[in-house]
Protein backbone atom coordinates (compact mmCIF):
# COMPACT_ATOMS: atom_id res chain seq x y z
CA UNK A 1 0.00 0.00 0.00
CA UNK A 2 3.26 2.30 -0.44
CA UNK A 3 3.46 4.32 -3.41
CA UNK A 4 6.73 5.50 -4.87
CA UNK A 5 6.97 8.28 -6.82
CA UNK A 6 7.41 7.26 -10.80
CA UNK A 7 7.01 3.64 -9.51
CA UNK A 8 8.25 2.40 -13.02
CA UNK A 9 11.38 3.81 -12.81
CA UNK A 10 12.03 5.46 -9.23
CA UNK A 11 14.30 7.96 -8.15
CA UNK A 12 16.96 7.32 -4.88
CA UNK A 13 17.35 10.30 -3.53
CA UNK A 14 20.57 10.45 -1.16
CA UNK A 15 20.61 14.57 -0.38
CA UNK A 16 18.90 17.83 -0.91
CA UNK A 17 19.81 21.36 -0.45
CA UNK A 18 17.72 24.08 -1.48
CA UNK A 19 15.51 23.62 -3.80
CA UNK A 20 17.37 20.31 -5.25
CA UNK A 21 17.46 16.46 -4.46
CA UNK A 22 20.17 14.26 -5.20
CA UNK A 23 20.28 10.84 -6.21
CA UNK A 24 23.17 8.12 -5.55
CA UNK A 25 24.99 8.94 -8.73
CA UNK A 26 25.17 12.74 -7.80
CA UNK A 27 22.55 13.62 -10.59
CA UNK A 28 20.73 17.08 -9.49
CA UNK A 29 16.90 17.35 -9.66
CA UNK A 30 14.92 20.11 -9.74
CA UNK A 31 12.14 19.61 -6.97
CA UNK A 32 8.91 21.50 -7.72
CA UNK A 33 6.87 19.05 -5.88
CA UNK A 34 8.02 19.52 -1.96
CA UNK A 35 6.09 21.96 -0.22
CA UNK A 36 7.36 20.65 2.80
CA UNK A 37 10.85 21.95 3.01
CA UNK A 38 9.10 25.28 2.92
CA UNK A 39 12.28 27.04 2.79
CA UNK A 40 14.32 25.05 1.44
CA UNK A 41 15.69 21.49 1.96
CA UNK A 42 18.30 21.20 5.12
CA UNK A 43 18.45 24.67 5.42
CA UNK A 44 21.23 25.79 7.46
CA UNK A 45 19.51 28.21 10.32
CA UNK A 46 17.03 25.44 10.66
CA UNK A 47 19.66 22.47 10.82
CA UNK A 48 21.63 24.32 13.68
CA UNK A 49 18.00 25.17 15.60
CA UNK A 50 17.45 21.33 15.79
CA UNK A 51 20.84 20.29 16.62
CA UNK A 52 21.43 23.31 19.81
CA UNK A 53 17.79 22.60 21.19
CA UNK A 54 18.72 18.89 20.90
CA UNK A 55 21.96 18.98 22.61
CA UNK A 56 20.23 20.90 25.82
CA UNK A 57 16.87 19.63 26.50
CA UNK A 58 13.98 17.68 24.23
CA UNK A 59 11.09 16.61 26.67
CA UNK A 60 7.06 16.84 26.50
CA UNK A 61 5.04 19.90 27.53
CA UNK A 62 3.89 19.09 30.54
CA UNK A 63 7.36 21.39 31.74
CA UNK A 64 7.79 24.93 31.40
CA UNK A 65 9.96 25.76 28.61
CA UNK A 66 10.18 29.39 26.93
CA UNK A 67 10.24 27.63 23.17
CA UNK A 68 6.87 27.08 23.33
CA UNK A 69 5.49 30.62 24.07
CA UNK A 70 7.72 32.17 22.36
CA UNK A 71 6.58 30.16 19.23
CA UNK A 72 2.78 30.64 20.28
CA UNK A 73 3.30 34.36 20.30
CA UNK A 74 5.11 34.61 16.89
CA UNK A 75 2.48 32.61 15.54
CA UNK A 76 -0.34 34.74 16.84
CA UNK A 77 1.60 37.94 15.13
CA UNK A 78 0.54 36.36 11.63
CA UNK A 79 -2.68 35.49 12.70
CA UNK A 80 -6.35 37.64 13.03
CA UNK A 81 -5.91 38.56 16.73
CA UNK A 82 -9.32 36.27 17.81
CA UNK A 83 -7.68 33.03 16.97
CA UNK A 84 -5.03 33.12 20.23
CA UNK A 85 -5.23 29.76 21.36
CA UNK A 86 -2.64 26.98 20.59
CA UNK A 87 -2.35 23.83 20.20
CA UNK A 88 0.80 21.58 19.16
CA UNK A 89 0.85 18.25 17.47
CA UNK A 90 3.17 16.29 15.99
CA UNK A 91 1.23 15.89 12.26
CA UNK A 92 -1.49 17.82 9.96
CA UNK A 93 -3.63 14.45 10.35
CA UNK A 94 -3.48 15.21 14.00
CA UNK A 95 -4.27 18.34 13.78
CA UNK A 96 -7.18 18.18 11.87
CA UNK A 97 -8.70 15.50 14.17
CA UNK A 98 -8.23 17.75 17.14
CA UNK A 99 -10.39 20.35 14.86
CA UNK A 100 -13.02 18.46 13.97
CA UNK A 101 -12.96 17.86 17.98
CA UNK A 102 -13.17 21.28 19.09
CA UNK A 103 -15.65 21.69 16.46
CA UNK A 104 -17.93 18.63 17.96
CA UNK A 105 -17.74 19.75 21.19
CA UNK A 106 -18.27 23.37 21.17
CA UNK A 107 -21.34 23.43 18.77
CA UNK A 108 -22.67 20.02 20.74
CA UNK A 109 -23.36 19.05 17.05
CA UNK A 110 -21.67 16.20 14.76
CA UNK A 111 -22.01 16.46 11.22
CA UNK A 112 -19.43 17.96 8.89
CA UNK A 113 -19.85 19.73 5.57
CA UNK A 114 -16.26 19.13 3.15
CA UNK A 115 -15.75 20.03 -0.73
CA UNK A 116 -15.56 17.14 -3.16
CA UNK A 117 -11.89 15.47 -3.74
CA UNK A 118 -11.02 17.39 -0.62
CA UNK A 119 -8.17 15.33 1.30
CA UNK A 120 -7.68 16.05 5.12
CA UNK A 121 -5.41 13.26 6.68
CA UNK A 122 -4.99 9.55 7.06
CA UNK A 123 -6.22 9.02 10.50
CA UNK A 124 -9.70 6.95 10.63
CA UNK A 125 -11.89 10.48 11.09
CA UNK A 126 -10.31 12.57 8.21
CA UNK A 127 -11.09 9.28 5.94
CA UNK A 128 -14.41 9.77 6.72
CA UNK A 129 -14.27 13.87 5.77
CA UNK A 130 -12.10 12.87 2.44
CA UNK A 131 -14.13 12.01 -0.47
CA UNK A 132 -10.79 11.76 -2.24
CA UNK A 133 -10.43 8.76 0.10
CA UNK A 134 -13.89 7.40 1.28
CA UNK A 135 -15.21 7.12 -2.43
CA UNK A 136 -13.17 3.98 -2.39
CA UNK A 137 -13.59 2.57 0.81
CA UNK A 138 -16.46 2.25 2.70
CA UNK A 139 -18.38 5.18 0.90
CA UNK A 140 -20.10 8.70 2.50
CA UNK A 141 -21.34 8.56 5.94
CA UNK A 142 -24.36 10.35 7.09
CA UNK A 143 -22.94 12.28 9.07
CA UNK A 144 -20.98 13.83 6.29
CA UNK A 145 -22.26 16.05 3.43
CA UNK A 146 -20.30 17.09 0.04
CA UNK A 147 -20.43 20.53 -1.74
CA UNK A 148 -18.97 20.93 -4.75
CA UNK A 149 -15.58 22.55 -5.48
CA UNK A 150 -16.12 26.22 -6.01
CA UNK A 151 -13.83 25.46 -9.46
CA UNK A 152 -14.77 28.48 -11.86
CA UNK A 153 -12.62 26.02 -14.52
CA UNK A 154 -14.32 22.85 -14.45
CA UNK A 155 -17.09 23.02 -11.74
CA UNK A 156 -20.71 23.24 -11.56
CA UNK A 157 -20.72 27.27 -12.09
CA UNK A 158 -17.75 28.58 -14.41
CA UNK A 159 -16.07 31.50 -15.75
CA UNK A 160 -19.02 32.81 -17.58
CA UNK A 161 -21.70 32.11 -15.03
CA UNK A 162 -23.02 35.98 -13.68
CA UNK A 163 -22.23 35.43 -10.12
CA UNK A 164 -20.36 32.16 -8.93
CA UNK A 165 -19.49 33.39 -5.07
CA UNK A 166 -23.33 33.39 -4.58
CA UNK A 167 -24.03 30.27 -6.41
CA UNK A 168 -21.36 27.90 -5.00
CA UNK A 169 -22.33 29.36 -1.24
CA UNK A 170 -25.75 28.30 -1.80
CA UNK A 171 -25.06 24.98 -2.48
CA UNK A 172 -23.68 24.71 0.97
CA UNK A 173 -26.81 26.51 2.10
CA UNK A 174 -28.54 23.95 0.65
CA UNK A 175 -27.05 21.56 2.24
CA UNK A 176 -27.85 22.97 5.52
CA UNK A 177 -31.22 23.14 4.48
CA UNK A 178 -31.74 19.50 3.95
CA UNK A 179 -29.82 18.66 7.01
CA UNK A 180 -31.73 21.02 8.72
CA UNK A 181 -35.19 18.75 7.19
CA UNK A 182 -33.72 15.21 8.29
CA UNK A 183 -33.17 16.38 11.96
CA UNK A 184 -29.13 16.44 11.59
CA UNK A 185 -27.52 19.58 13.05
CA UNK A 186 -24.21 20.98 11.05
CA UNK A 187 -21.04 21.12 13.94
CA UNK A 188 -18.22 22.26 11.35
CA UNK A 189 -17.36 23.42 7.09
CA UNK A 190 -14.32 21.82 6.71
CA UNK A 191 -12.37 22.99 3.92
CA UNK A 192 -8.45 23.53 2.50
CA UNK A 193 -8.21 27.23 1.88
CA UNK A 194 -6.81 26.25 -1.38
CA UNK A 195 -8.19 22.97 -2.59
CA UNK A 196 -4.92 21.06 -3.85
CA UNK A 197 -5.46 17.18 -3.75
CA UNK A 198 -9.09 18.45 -5.89
CA UNK A 199 -6.73 20.21 -8.78
CA UNK A 200 -4.85 23.45 -7.19
CA UNK A 201 -8.11 25.65 -7.25
CA UNK A 202 -8.06 29.23 -6.44
CA UNK A 203 -11.99 29.70 -4.34
CA UNK A 204 -12.94 32.64 -5.39
CA UNK A 205 -12.80 35.90 -3.09
CA UNK A 206 -15.72 36.28 -1.09
CA UNK A 207 -17.21 32.42 -1.11
CA UNK A 208 -15.73 31.99 1.96
CA UNK A 209 -17.82 34.67 4.00
CA UNK A 210 -20.94 33.92 2.18
CA UNK A 211 -20.20 30.32 3.27
CA UNK A 212 -19.66 31.22 6.98
CA UNK A 213 -22.65 33.46 7.23
CA UNK A 214 -25.06 30.31 6.64
CA UNK A 215 -22.85 28.65 9.09
CA UNK A 216 -22.69 30.40 11.46
CA UNK A 217 -27.01 30.67 11.52
CA UNK A 218 -26.84 27.22 11.53
CA UNK A 219 -24.70 26.70 15.18
CA UNK A 220 -21.41 25.67 12.72
CA UNK A 221 -18.02 26.86 12.85
CA UNK A 222 -15.41 27.29 9.90
CA UNK A 223 -12.09 24.78 10.02
CA UNK A 224 -9.71 26.43 7.58
CA UNK A 225 -7.14 23.57 6.44
CA UNK A 226 -3.83 25.46 6.06
CA UNK A 227 -1.85 22.71 6.06
CA UNK A 228 -0.67 22.79 2.13
CA UNK A 229 -0.66 26.54 1.79
CA UNK A 230 0.38 28.65 4.96
CA UNK A 231 3.06 30.25 5.70
CA UNK A 232 3.55 32.85 2.90
CA UNK A 233 3.19 30.15 0.20
CA UNK A 234 0.71 32.20 -1.48
CA UNK A 235 2.61 35.29 -1.49
CA UNK A 236 0.25 38.33 -0.81
CA UNK A 237 -0.56 36.69 2.25
CA UNK A 238 0.75 34.51 4.90
CA UNK A 239 -2.34 32.52 4.82
CA UNK A 240 -4.08 31.19 1.83
CA UNK A 241 -7.71 32.07 3.74
CA UNK A 242 -6.63 35.88 3.34
CA UNK A 243 -7.08 35.97 -0.30
CA UNK A 244 -10.52 35.99 0.58
CA UNK A 245 -10.49 39.56 2.08
CA UNK A 246 -9.59 41.11 5.20
CA UNK A 247 -13.09 40.94 6.37
CA UNK A 248 -12.81 36.36 7.07
CA UNK A 249 -11.90 34.95 10.21
CA UNK A 250 -11.94 31.05 10.48
CA UNK A 251 -12.67 29.87 13.78
CA UNK A 252 -9.97 27.18 13.24
CA UNK A 253 -7.33 27.45 11.46
CA UNK A 254 -5.04 24.21 10.97
CA UNK A 255 -1.10 23.91 10.16
CA UNK A 256 0.97 21.01 9.22
CA UNK A 257 3.81 20.25 6.71
CA UNK A 258 5.98 23.51 6.02
CA UNK A 259 5.66 24.49 9.66
CA UNK A 260 9.01 22.48 10.67
CA UNK A 261 10.28 22.22 6.97
CA UNK A 262 10.62 18.44 7.54
CA UNK A 263 10.37 17.66 11.08
CA UNK A 264 7.04 16.32 12.56
CA UNK A 265 5.03 19.71 13.74
CA UNK A 266 1.88 20.66 13.72
CA UNK A 267 -0.61 23.25 14.98
CA UNK A 268 -3.80 24.30 15.65
CA UNK A 269 -4.92 27.82 16.03
CA UNK A 270 -8.55 28.85 17.73
CA UNK A 271 -10.66 31.27 19.21
CA UNK A 272 -10.74 31.24 23.30
CA UNK A 273 -14.44 30.93 23.34
CA UNK A 274 -13.54 27.21 21.25
CA UNK A 275 -10.82 26.33 23.09
CA UNK A 276 -12.79 27.12 26.71
CA UNK A 277 -15.38 24.75 25.23
CA UNK A 278 -13.36 21.72 24.74
CA UNK A 279 -11.73 22.23 27.94
CA UNK A 280 -15.15 22.07 29.98
CA UNK A 281 -15.39 18.75 29.59
CA UNK A 282 -12.57 17.62 32.26
CA UNK A 283 -10.59 15.23 29.71
CA UNK A 284 -7.24 16.75 28.96
CA UNK A 285 -5.50 17.14 25.66
CA UNK A 286 -1.93 15.55 26.11
CA UNK A 287 -0.23 15.44 23.17
CA UNK A 288 4.01 13.50 23.99
CA UNK A 289 5.94 15.10 21.47
CA UNK A 290 3.21 18.26 20.50
CA UNK A 291 5.30 21.37 21.46
CA UNK A 292 8.51 19.70 22.56
CA UNK A 293 11.13 22.37 22.64
CA UNK A 294 13.31 20.69 19.80
CA UNK A 295 9.98 21.15 17.51
CA UNK A 296 9.43 24.77 18.57
CA UNK A 297 12.95 25.86 18.21
CA UNK A 298 12.52 24.37 15.09
CA UNK A 299 9.21 25.95 14.52
CA UNK A 300 11.09 29.66 15.29
CA UNK A 301 13.82 29.13 12.57
CA UNK A 302 11.01 28.63 10.43
CA UNK A 303 9.23 32.02 11.03
CA UNK A 304 13.23 33.98 10.71
CA UNK A 305 14.06 32.15 7.69
CA UNK A 306 10.43 33.44 5.98
CA UNK A 307 10.89 36.81 7.17
CA UNK A 308 14.79 37.29 6.60
CA UNK A 309 14.61 36.27 3.05
CA UNK A 310 11.70 37.62 2.46
CA UNK A 311 9.89 34.53 1.00
CA UNK A 312 6.83 36.22 1.13
CA UNK A 313 7.42 38.66 -1.28
CA UNK A 314 10.10 36.04 -3.28
CA UNK A 315 7.23 33.64 -4.26
CA UNK A 316 4.78 36.66 -5.22
CA UNK A 317 7.50 37.48 -7.59
CA UNK A 318 8.93 33.92 -8.90
CA UNK A 319 5.19 32.84 -8.72
CA UNK A 320 4.23 35.64 -11.01
CA UNK A 321 6.76 35.09 -13.43
CA UNK A 322 6.15 31.56 -13.58
CA UNK A 323 2.58 31.89 -14.10
CA UNK A 324 3.27 34.60 -17.07
CA UNK A 325 5.55 31.83 -18.73
CA UNK A 326 2.41 29.17 -18.56
CA UNK A 327 0.44 31.61 -19.49
CA UNK A 328 2.71 32.13 -22.51
CA UNK A 329 2.63 28.48 -23.33
CA UNK A 330 -1.51 28.32 -22.66
CA UNK A 331 -1.57 30.44 -25.99
CA UNK A 332 0.99 28.31 -27.72
CA UNK A 333 -0.12 24.68 -26.91
CA UNK A 334 -4.05 24.23 -27.02
CA UNK A 335 -3.54 21.13 -24.50
CA UNK A 336 -3.31 23.60 -21.80
CA UNK A 337 -6.67 24.67 -20.78
CA UNK A 338 -6.04 26.88 -17.92
CA UNK A 339 -3.38 27.92 -15.47
CA UNK A 340 -4.22 29.50 -12.17
CA UNK A 341 -2.56 30.01 -8.80
CA UNK A 342 -1.16 32.14 -6.54
CA UNK A 343 2.78 32.53 -5.13
CA UNK A 344 4.36 29.39 -5.57
CA UNK A 345 1.04 27.81 -5.60
CA UNK A 346 0.24 26.60 -9.21
CA UNK A 347 -1.74 24.47 -11.30
CA UNK A 348 -1.82 23.79 -15.05
CA UNK A 349 -5.09 21.77 -16.08
CA UNK A 350 -4.27 19.65 -19.19
CA UNK A 351 -7.37 18.98 -21.16
CA UNK A 352 -7.54 16.67 -24.45
CA UNK A 353 -10.68 19.24 -25.65
CA UNK A 354 -11.31 22.83 -25.64
CA UNK A 355 -14.93 22.94 -25.75
CA UNK A 356 -15.52 20.04 -23.68
CA UNK A 357 -12.34 20.22 -21.06
CA UNK A 358 -11.77 16.49 -20.68
CA UNK A 359 -9.29 15.93 -18.32
CA UNK A 360 -6.04 15.23 -20.05
CA UNK A 361 -5.23 12.06 -17.65
CA UNK A 362 -2.59 10.03 -20.08
CA UNK A 363 -0.86 12.97 -21.95
CA UNK A 364 -0.37 14.60 -18.00
CA UNK A 365 0.81 11.28 -16.75
CA UNK A 366 3.30 10.82 -20.02
CA UNK A 367 4.74 14.65 -19.22
CA UNK A 368 5.66 13.87 -15.48
CA UNK A 369 7.61 10.95 -16.68
CA UNK A 370 9.15 12.89 -19.59
CA UNK A 371 10.10 16.02 -16.92
CA UNK A 372 11.74 13.48 -14.51
CA UNK A 373 14.10 11.98 -17.27
CA UNK A 374 15.16 16.32 -17.48
CA UNK A 375 15.82 15.99 -13.95
CA UNK A 376 12.30 17.90 -13.02
CA UNK A 377 10.16 16.82 -10.45
CA UNK A 378 6.75 17.93 -11.02
CA UNK A 379 3.22 15.67 -9.83
CA UNK A 380 0.22 15.49 -10.80
CA UNK A 381 -3.35 16.21 -9.02
CA UNK A 382 -7.06 16.78 -9.65
CA UNK A 383 -9.91 14.34 -9.85
CA UNK A 384 -8.88 13.55 -13.70
CA UNK A 385 -5.01 13.95 -12.46
CA UNK A 386 -4.39 15.87 -14.98
CA UNK A 387 -3.65 19.35 -12.82
CA UNK A 388 -0.07 19.30 -13.27
CA UNK A 389 1.05 21.09 -9.37
CA UNK A 390 3.52 23.25 -8.47
CA UNK A 391 4.47 23.72 -5.10
CA UNK A 392 8.14 24.23 -4.51
CA UNK A 393 10.53 24.83 -1.55
CA UNK A 394 9.82 28.85 -1.71
CA UNK A 395 13.71 29.02 -2.74
CA UNK A 396 12.45 28.27 -6.39
CA UNK A 397 13.94 30.77 -8.28
CA UNK A 398 12.99 32.87 -11.58
CA UNK A 399 15.93 30.64 -13.08
CA UNK A 400 14.26 27.49 -12.13
CA UNK A 401 11.11 28.87 -13.22
CA UNK A 402 12.56 29.35 -16.83
CA UNK A 403 14.06 25.86 -16.79
CA UNK A 404 10.83 24.26 -16.30
CA UNK A 405 8.78 25.91 -18.89
CA UNK A 406 10.98 25.62 -21.29
CA UNK A 407 11.82 22.05 -20.92
CA UNK A 408 7.36 21.82 -20.90
CA UNK A 409 7.24 23.63 -23.84
CA UNK A 410 9.90 21.41 -25.77
CA UNK A 411 8.00 18.20 -24.57
CA UNK A 412 4.58 19.34 -25.18
CA UNK A 413 5.76 20.48 -28.97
Amino acid sequence: SCKLFFSNDPVKIVKAEGQYMYDENGRQYLDCINNVAHVGHCHPDVVKAAHEQNQLLNTNSRYLHDNLVDYAQRLSKTLPEKLCTFYFLNSGSEANDLALRLARQYTKHQDVIVLDHAYHGHLTSLIDISPYKFRNLEGQKEWVHVAPVPDTYRGLYREDHEDPVTAYANEVKNIIEQAHKRGRKIAAFFVESLPSVGGQIIPPAGYFQKVAEHLHKAGGVFIADEIQVGFGRVGKHFWAFQLQGEDFIPDIVTMGKPIGNGHPIACVATTKEIAEAFAATGVEYFNTFGGNPVSCAIGLAVLDVIEKEHLQAHATEVGNFLMKLLKEQKIKHPIIGDVRGSGLFIGVDLIKDQAERTPATAEAEYLITRLKEEYILLSTDGPGRNVLKFKPPMCFNMEDAKFVVDTIDKLLT
